[in-house]
């Protein structure tokens, strides 16, 4: 199974969420894909997640591209510029992404399931993956089910993805080092469905950087265990992998990653502080 860049021409990407202001931890990551772009002679391309429901606000993708620009970051393909593999907005990509799940269930990878998260966790046998999820046990993989199941919740089943027992998944990543991830231990069956009949981010990432042709993924350290899930999901449906490079996470003062809530360290307040640009930059030379 291949993750390494193809010959075809370095394409990156930034993929940020517009549920929240950009801080810290954003723009250093999007300037580490900016700059190994740059120096690949490559291209970079913006594509905005937004299928994480009503946390998602236009005036946070508004301030994403506003952010991005004042940082100094440049793409040539994204939702403002257009480009050959647009739409470059998750939500308008829906088509794509049942189409790549309806081929994973044709070919018997997939299974619905209607345990919660709290019954995920409370499973005895379920390991905890550091600050991942617990490892899904393995419940529902053969009872089964109607996938028109209602659960308690009053949402569809969920479909997992079948995770070969005891794979070790080889991610070679050009920032961290080879990692390998072990199924059952590191992570376990992972949605790929979700209840409210849209595509996991595992899913909606793996079709998009197909369709797009991206050659790298750069991104956070806290997202590695999702490139031997989603190195899973490109080999079973068929595809070429990308290469992969983590990027160290930001942390606060208390040690814990920077998230959307540290409103004090967001591009948008740094700004309105008077910091420039190039002192965030060299800091992070």
């Amino acid at each position: 199974m291949s993750n390494a860049p193809t010959a075809g021409g370095y394409r990156g990407r930034l993929a940020p969420s517009p549920t929240g202001w950009l801080h810290l931890g954003h723009a250093r990551t999007f300037w580490t894909a900016t700059w190994r772009a740059m120096n690949h002679g490559g291209a970079l391309v913006l594509r905005v997640e937004d299928l994480d429901g009503p946390r998602c606000r236009p005036e946070f993708v508004a301030g994403i591209e506003e952010d991005l620009r004042w940082l100094g970051i440049r793409w040539q393909e994204g939702p403002d510029v257009g480009g050959d593999f647009g739409p470059y907005v998750q939500s308008q990509r829906l088509s794509l992404y049942r189409a790549a799940f309806d081929r994973l269930r044709a070919r018997g990878h997939v299974y619905a399931c209607t345990c919660s998260r709290r019954d995920v966790a409370a499973a005895l046998s379920a390991p905890h993956a550091g600050d991942e999820e617990p490892v899904y046990p393995g419940t529902c993989r053969d009872r089964g089910i109607d996938p028109g199941t209602r659960v308690p919740t009053a949402r569809a089943a969920v479909w997992r993805f079948r995770v070969p027992d005891g794979e070790s998944v080889m991610v070679r990543d050009a920032g961290m080092g080879d990692q390998t991830l072990v199924a059952g231990v590191d992570f376990g069956d992972f949605v790929v469905w979700r209840g409210d009949d849209l595509p996991s981010y595992q899913l909606a990432c793996v079709v998009d950087d197909h369709h797009m042709d991206i050659t790298e993924v750069v991104r956070g350290a806290d997202l590695l265990v999702s490139a031997a899930r989603q190195l899973l999901l490109f080999r079973a449906l068929g595809w070429e992998s990308p290469g992969y490079f983590h990027c160290p996470l930001m942390l606060d003062e208390a040690g814990r990653r920077l998230a959307k809530r540290h409103d004090a360290l967001s591009l948008r307040r740094l700004r309105e502080q008077g910091v420039e640009p190039a002192d965030l930059i060299r800091g992070w030379g």
